[in-house]
């Protein structure tokens, strides 16, 4: 064995707990047995720093019954939950406004995205991660939660499952300000917009957001602004 293969082998998130505790990461996904056509062979772990990054080599058996030695790097950051927080009575729609350093740096003007409140699940389900997230960023206290859909966001290399729910509020339900957890370096604004601004700026740029821009369009074919939308 040589020694990068035993720093590998002992380093933080294998036999070693990585800053959040954990080991083994390494083995997830060699025990998959769902699809006869794939067959995982190694899992190399690359980074642990917050979320984890993987290199799986595997073998695909292909359409005309050839196997096909492949590798695919996974990120993996847990799964999460999103919600669109409504007022029925007034038709508007309640969004956070934050900085999202990684659009910025891929084009967006100042990466500051217009968002339906989200978060990971942690420990927790997604009913109840979700709650928890709409009272951190918007400062309201979800009633009844209908849940929309779940959704794998971008299945060619992060393995997160968004779970989708939808919530009325109400300004008797803004029980506080929002604005996120300082210690997790957030600084979200609450964006109050009416419902139907809201849904033209998913065709005008200013809604970019792929959650919000789904759970808008959501709202406004099947969900609560489906027989109501003015024209």
């Amino acid at each position: 064995m040589t020694a990068s293969t035993a720093r590998r082998r002992l380093g933080p998130g294998l036999h070693v707990p990585d800053a959040r505790g954990r080991t083994d990461l390494d083995r997830v996904g060699r025990d998959l047995t769902g699809n006869p056509d794939v067959r995982v062979r190694d899992v190399e772990l690359l980074a642990a720093a917050w979320h984890v990054l993987r290199r799986t080599t595997l073998e695909v058996r292909r359409s005309d019954g050839t196997w096909q030695l492949q590798q695919r790097e996974t990120y993996d950051r847990g799964n999460g939950a999103t919600v669109l927080l409504y007022d029925p009575d007034r038709r508007t729609v309640l969004l956070a406004r934050q900085f999202r350093y990684p659009v910025y740096v891929n084009g967006h003007p100042d990466g500051m995205l217009l968002e339906t409140a989200a978060g990971l699940l942690d420990d927790d389900d997604p009913a109840t991660a979700i709650r928890r997230e709409a009272a951190e960023e918007l400062g309201v206290v979800i009633g009844e939660l209908t849940p929309v859909f779940e959704v794998y966001m971008s299945p060619g290399s992060v393995t997160e499952r968004l779970h989708f729910f939808a919530a009325p509020y109400s300004p008797g339900t803004r029980a506080a300000r929002g604005g996120g957890l300082v210690e997790e370096g957030e600084d979200i604004e609450v964006c109050e917009l009416r419902f139907d601004d809201a849904l033209a700026g998913t065709t005008d740029g200013r809604i970019v957001d792929a959650k919000t821009v789904m759970l808008l369009q959501w709202a406004a074919l099947s969900g609560p602004f489906a027989t109501t939308r003015q024209g």
